[in-house]
């Protein structure tokens, strides 16, 4: 079976967790110091802070620019829940904006509607590694007051021109196994922003710079030494996995019939965490099919947040038809760095003999 997403691990990744478990250093240390100097420069920020997931990442980032009880964030229901968990546990409340048709990231031209006196910030995703419209989010934000927290946990070293996603405003990126680089579990928080990087550090060490001496209220959210060490072997790989990404991602863009392939508008520079279709009629036959071919596939995302049966729970009624029509239709293929040429012949026949 191809599957869709593996975790690229090897010997040099090995040979770090070995050379952790030696040093008696397993807690946040000087490799996660490493780790974070590495990310920054990637990214082209003055700061990252790790932490101990993606998840965490946006929680971190979220209450350390101060969002709380009686705030409203503003961000996209196309997307994996842990976007809007993270304002909910804040307190503050989710406001769903729909999306744009081709790039499933959040529509800019819907945003201003949804602004009130409570919005206190704008959270875009970069869905399936393809940077939303920082440019006109920017502006809105700008001109409103706001802050701008990028949910990047499927982007890690996307760009529009030369500058790196996770840098127009506070970023944050996952290493969930499967994302392009991995630290088995982790995430981190990017910033130019000294206090941000201040406040962040303090959320996810407890509030204490010294310790057992807390200033504010905190949590255990760090990296270990274990996941850093997998991550600066990672992140020296980062590029080429990303290259053979998109090699994959042009091979099944020239080749593939009846489906409508992924967008990557001039200046743009897609990541392709996902290789995702759209399949405007029998998707779920045609997953079946590729299945039975010996393909696996991903529905990412079968039903949008707001219509989650527990944000229904919450109250949350909205309609929001480009989004609920793309949980209709997106299929993601296989498109990691793992595939070999004769993988991608099959994708493509599988997915054009449904067709023919």
């Amino acid at each position: 079976m191809i599957q869709v997403s593996i975790p690229v691990l090897g010997d040099e990744e090995k040979r770090a967790i070995l050379e952790v478990v030696d040093s008696g250093q397993l807690a946040q240390g000087p490799r996660v110091e490493m780790f974070e100097r590495g990310f920054a420069a990637m990214c082209g920020v003055k700061h990252a802070i790790a932490t101990s997931s993606g998840t965490t990442a946006l929680q971190t980032a979220i209450l350390a620019h101060g969002i709380g009880p009686g705030d409203e964030v503003i961000t996209t229901p196309f997307t994996f829940i842990a976007s809007a968990n993270a304002i909910l546990v804040s307190g503050a409340k989710p406001v769903f904006v729909d999306i744009d048709a081709c790039t499933y990231n959040i529509d800019p031209g819907l945003i201003e509607q949804s602004i009130t006196p409570r919005t206190k910030a704008i959270l875009p995703v970069h869905l399936f590694g393809y940077p939303a419209d920082m440019e006109s989010i920017m502006d809105i934000a700008s001109r409103h007051g706001l802050a701008v927290i990028e949910d990047a946990c499927q982007a890690h070293g996307a760009s529009i021109g030369k500058q790196k996603v996770g840098s127009f405003g506070t970023g944050c990126f996952s290493f969930y196994p499967t994302k392009n680089m991995t630290t088995a579990e982790g995430g981190i928080v990017t910033t130019d922003d000294d206090e941000v990087a201040d406040r962040a550090r303090l959320v996810r060490n407890h509030g204490q710079r010294q310790r057992y001496y807390h200033e504010s209220i905190g949590f255990n959210f760090r990296m270990t030494e274990i996941q850093a060490a997998i991550g600066i072997v990672q992140l020296a790989k980062l590029e080429r996995f990303t290259s053979v990404r998109r090699q994959n991602a042009g091979y099944l863009s020239e080749r593939l019939r009846g489906v409508i392939t992924p967008t990557e508008s001039p200046g743009y520079y897609h990541v392709y965490h996902q290789y995702t279709v759209r399949v405007s009629e029998h998707r779920d036959l045609l997953a079946d099919r590729l299945r039975e071919f010996g393909i696996a596939t991903g529905i990412y995302y079968p039903v949008p947040v707001h219509k989650q049966v527990a944000y229904q729970k919450l109250g949350y009624q909205d309609h929001l038809p480009v989004a609920e029509e793309a949980a209709q239709q997106v299929l993601s293929l296989p498109v990691h760095p793992m595939l070999s040429q004769a993988d991608l012949g099959k994708i493509v026949e599988g997915v054009n003999d449904r067709w023919s």
